[in-house]
């Protein structure tokens, strides 16, 4: 049929068609599943942050939830400090493989790598938050879940004395924010720390 012919309709509904599948395929392209190289590289842009925490812990033992809350910090490349405000003043802060806590009056300094425990909750959050791919690679298996408006990275320790105390970390957030951290430990107890960032 000539062109001129064509029923008005017709070109309408076609023009709309192409409208809804070209559409639909950039939606596909835009959620499409996030790769670690890619986070990482989107986190690592974020050289500095501080946020506030929650944090209920289920304790196998107790037959109660335990609840904190408190601040955390950190700066690229390796420093991170989190200090409980309630319902106890506790300081945690890490710099390199030196792990410094401060409960009150007293301070006690050792080794990171001395505490598979600490290792593995310390450099799930840190190596998140700075983006050190090549960190969490070194101490993990991971996996990457979602695209940037909800992502979660799952990570399994690899080290034998690391995973006989945690089993998994999964480490969630929106584009470059941290929003939770939930610890498996092997135990059965369970955290989950929710995250709100500070504005700059």
């Amino acid at each position: 049929m000539p062109h001129a012919l064509r029923d008005p309709l017709a070109i309408r509904l076609s023009g709309l068609k192409r409208w809804l599948v070209a559409a639909l395929l950039l939606a596909a392209g835009a959620a499409q599943a996030l790769e670690l190289d890619s986070l990482m590289k989107l986190l690592a842009q974020v050289k500095t942050g501080e946020a506030t925490f929650t944090e209920r812990r289920v304790v196998t033992q107790l037959e109660r939830t335990l609840e904190s809350s408190g601040r955390l910090s950190f700066a690229a490349p390796d420093s991170f400090v989190r200090e409980t405000l309630k319902p106890r003043r506790e300081r945690v802060e890490v710099s390199g493989n030196t792990l410094t806590v401060t409960q009150g009056s007293r301070t006690r300094t050792m080794a990171l790598d001395a505490s598979p425990e600490a290792v593995a909750i310390v450099e799930a959050i840190r190596g998140t938050l700075t983006g050190n791919g090549g960190t969490l690679q070194r101490h993990f298996n991971t996996q990457v879940e979602g695209d940037l408006e909800r992502w979660t990275l799952e990570l399994v320790p690899r080290d034998a004395r690391m995973r006989g105390q945690v089993a998994q970390v999964l480490v969630s957030g929106r584009q470059a924010l941290l929003r939770e951290v939930k610890i498996l430990m092997t135990d059965g107890d369970t955290s989950v720390m929710r995250i709100e960032a500070l504005p700059r």
